[in-house]
Formats: structure tokens, C-alpha cells, sequence
């Protein structure tokens, strides 16, 4: 008798020797470079809260209002690169009752509009393509992928400087568990403005160049941590004016205790970290894992059936019989 090979047992080697390769593919080859931030981003999200501002019209703090913050992002595709920087514009707009719908973004409390230019996988700045301003830390709009359970370096735009954001533990945002970062940040100056002189309690100076101060009662930033996305943020920023070399301040021109992601964006945040997040899970561990172990299973059976073989009759036999 002479032991022949079958075509199932080669098509069940062949097939698990292929999976045995493609899993460690998917897991150290396409699963780092599917982790890249997008280029085609285009998203809004919208914080709300109550707070005071300072009215132009009254020329005196009002209290007790409802503000709106709007943050847009999009992607510059043709600054971007597939491979190395994601270039994203970012405008953000404070307004008022008042001022919402805002035909012209001008119009609104406060309007910036900035350049935000990353490295696509470790999410540092890329200091190039009219970056505007100059950026520093890991975080900003988003965090890096693989969010770990430490401190980040979190960018203040309004500050214009880092912020140690420290690991709080985790918490549901819509059902859905993120990890949760927290900070606050100490009155600082950050700029001057020419106002006139009785804003800031000098009636005698018809101007003065006031000092511009910045504090924020509490930063909470959720976030997935597969993505880094941030799927909840609330910021409790305090703007004001001091008259030069003050000790007080002499005018709030903005101060809420907390400005939070609304419901709607929140929701649209959770599906976005989770529809992604599952993405990576998906190349990076169920199908190595579940490809890897179909593929260990399936060439051992191809290689027992190889071994034992096809019993076929020789030639001899057939004349001897």
C-alpha cells in the first residue's frame, strides 16, 4: 500500500499555515498603521452652560446667562499627509442668547480661529503648514492613541501654555466608559487690552492698556481610551480685566463654573470612539487571536491527514489479488 496526500488535507494546511501568517500581519502591521489620526475630519461640537459675560450694549457684567461654546474642526487634506501630519482648522465661537444663530462669526462674545498641526500617530505637534499658534503637549482635541492611566500634557489655547491633566479614575458618558482626566488652572496674565480707564476703575486715563487674565475653575476630559477621542469635556474658564500692575480684578468679561458637552454631542462623540474602537479591536485582537487559533487548529488536522494519508493499492497487489 502507498499513502497519497488528499486535496482536503492540503486545502487544510494550506489554509491554516495562511492564517498563522496573516495574524501576526494584522497585529504588528495593519493595526499600527490603521491607528493614525484622520485628515478628512469635518465635526462640531457645542458646549453649554450659565455663567456672566460682559455685555457691550449694558457696558457692565450681566449674570445668570446661558453661553454657548462651538467648536468646528476640519481637516485640510491638502496640507495633510497620508502618512505623517494631520493639519486641522479649528474655529471656536462663544456667544450669547443673544448672539445665536450668529450669521457672521465675528458677531459673536468671542471668535479664534487657529491651525493645529499634528504627527498622526504619537499626536505631538508638527510645528510646520502656518500652525497657528505655536502648539506644545500631547493633547488638545484629542489624545494620543492607547490612552494610558497617567498625567498628559493638555493644551490651553486660552492660557497659552500646558496643563498637567491627572488620571481620575473612569466614568459613562452615555452609557458608555471613558477615562477620566481632571485640572484647573491658576489666575495667570495673559495678555493686554486697550480699554478706556474707567473700565478698570482709573476714570482719570481716557485709555489704559489693561492686563488680561485667565483662570479656569475645573477641566473634566473623558476619553475613550482606544481612540483617544474625547468623548465629554467641561471647562469652567474665567477671562477678566485688571488695571495695570492690579492685584484684582476690575472687569469679568467671561466666568462660568462649568460649560459641558451637550447631550447631542455627547452622543454623537460615544458613536464615533465606539464605532472606531472597534475597528482597532477588531484588526489589532479578535481577528489575530480568533485568525491564530482557527489557523493552529486547522494545520494540525491538515498535517494528521498528511501523515496518515490515502491507502491505495499498488500495482503488485492488484496482480496478486
Amino acid at each position: 500500500m502507498r499513502r497519497t496526500a488528499s486535496p482536503l488535507s492540503l486545502a487544510l494546511l494550506g489554509a491554516g499555515v495562511f492564517l498563522l501568517v496573516l495574524a501576526p500581519m494584522l497585529a504588528w502591521y495593519v493595526e499600527p498603521r490603521a491607528k493614525r489620526t484622520p485628515i478628512d475630519i469635518d465635526a462640531t461640537t457645542v458646549f453649554t452652560g450659565t455663567g456672566s459675560y460682559f455685555d457691550t450694549g449694558k457696558i457692565e457684567t450681566v449674570s445668570g446667562k446661558k453661553i454657548t461654546v462651538t467648536r468646528q474642526v476640519r481637516g485640510d487634506v491638502a496640507d495633510s499627509e497620508e502618512s505623517g501630519r494631520a493639519v486641522w482648522d479649528v474655529s471656536t465661537s462663544v456667544d450669547t442668547d443673544a448672539t445665536l444663530p450668529a450669521a457672521d462669526t465675528h458677531d459673536s462674545l468671542q471668535w479664534t480661529l487657529e491651525r493645529w498641526v499634528t504627527d498622526r500617530r504619537t499626536n505631538e505637534p508638527v510645528h510646520c503648514c502656518q500652525e497657528k499658534p505655536a502648539f506644545d503637549g500631547e493633547a488638545y482635541l484629542k489624545f494620543p492613541f492607547d490612552v494610558q492611566k497617567r498625567s498628559y500634557r493638555w493644551w490651553d489655547n486660552t492660557l497659552g501654555s500646558t496643563v498637567r491633566l491627572r488620571f481620575a479614575g473612569t466614568k459613562k458618558i452615555q452609557g458608555y466608559e471613558g477615562y477620566r482626566f481632571t485640572a484647573s488652572v491658576e489666575p495667570a496674565k495673559t495678555g493686554t487690552r486697550l480699554v478706556p480707564g474707567r473700565l478698570v476703575g482709573l476714570p482719570k486715563r481716557s485709555q489704559v492698556l489693561a492686563e488680561e487674565w485667565y483662570a479656569n475653575h475645573g477641566i473634566e476630559l473623558v476619553v475613550d481610551r482606544r481612540t483617544g477621542r474625547v468623548i465629554n469635556a467641561a471647562i469652567g474658564p474665567r477671562k477678566t480685566l485688571r488695571a495695570p500692575g492690579a492685584k484684582k480684578d476690575a472687569v469679568v468679561l467671561l466666568d462660568s463654573e462649568r460649560l459641558e458637552f451637550t447631550a447631542a454631542t455627547q452622543r454623537a462623540q460615544v458613536d464615533l470612539a465606539s464605532a472606531d474602537s472597534d475597528r482597532l479591536k477588531l484588526v489589532g485582537e479578535t481577528l489575530p487571536m480568533g485568525g491564530g487559533g482557527a489557523g493552529v487548529l486547522l494545520a494540525l488536522a491538515g498535517a494528521v491527514l498528511v501523515v496518515r494519508g490515502r491507502e491505495r493499492p499498488t500495482s503488485q497487489q492488484i496482480i496478486t489479488m
